[in-house]
């Protein structure tokens, strides 16, 4: 497995991929949120500085317009490309998301999709997995697998919903700290449910929520409740060998240190 981390597609990304080879990581996730830097001129600078560290892009993960309020009160009706409202704007994003990630040669396209419904016999579900289809094969001409974030929704509907989008192109990139952050599964209990489709990792940790209305709480890596042993192990009897990208959502020093500190615990385990 190789060790990656989070590069934000902004103005300073060249200097941002400089840090990750800094960090001595082999890998990093390129997000963007900003779909004016879906460009041309920003994929060559993207590669261009790729190269010269030595690096590789895992994956891109590709954001979207509109409101993202990041709960469980709000977060249903503001989420993904589950909300009608904003669905047919998103898949524009999300469509030309898949453009740029072209662009960079990278065959992995990850985002959230908002809180897909529970029940599989509601139009509600039917109009979303319709929604999901028609972005996977969009994904596909592009020849790319499309990647479902875990986090709003339990491990079986997403593998539901996999199965019934049906195009052989969707995976998932597990990060098991968003099951706990959103009080949805145990992220070891849930490779055990959908560890084959796994195609990417991020290597977060967090707790269960205790208030109603928010998430838990994120932390660094070794001081929440994901049992990274475990989760490794599991990965490894799926055959995942890809990359596990560090994510430390906060800002400032703190964060640099967590995320090399986050590296030397992920490689005692790894190589142990």
């Amino acid at each position: 497995m190789k060790l990656g981390t989070m590069v934000h597609l902004g103005e300073n990304v060249v200097e941002k991929i400089k840090d990750v080879k800094k960090y001595g990581l082999e890998s990093f996730q390129l997000c963007c949120w900003n779909q004016s830097l879906l460009t041309e001129e920003y994929a060559k600078k993207v590669l261009e500085a790729t190269n010269e560290a030595g690096l590789e892009i895992s994956a891109v993960w590709v954001g979207w317009d509109g409101e993202a309020t990041w709960d469980f009160v709000r977060g249903p009706m503001t989420l993904g490309i589950v909300p009608v409202y904003f669905r047919k704007m998103r898949m524009e994003n999300l469509k030309k998301g898949s453009d740029f990630t072209k662009m960079l040669g990278v065959t992995d396209m990850v985002t959230h999709f908002g809180f897909i419904p529970e029940n599989p016999n509601t139009d509600d579900y039917r109009c979303v997995v319709e929604t999901i289809r028609e972005l996977a094969e969009y994904c596909k001409a592009n020849g790319q697998y499309l990647l479902f974030e875990t986090g709003q929704e339990t491990p079986i509907t997403i593998k539901r919903t996999i199965l019934a989008v049906g195009t052989g192109n969707l995976g998932i990139n597990l990060d098991p700290a968003n099951l706990l952050l959103y009080g949805k599964a145990n992220p070891c209990d849930a490779v055990d449910i959908f560890g084959d489709f796994v195609r990417g990792v991020h290597g977060k940790d967090g707790e269960y929520p205790t208030n109603p209305d928010y998430l838990g709480e994120e932390k660094r890596i070794g001081d929440g409740r994901v049992n990274f042993p475990v989760l490794i192990k599991k990965l490894k009897e799926h055959g995942y060998d890809g990359s596990i990208t560090i994510e430390r959502e906060i800002d400032g020093d703190k964060q640099i240190d967590d995320i090399i500190y986050a590296k030397k615990f992920l490689e005692d385990i790894i190589n142990g």
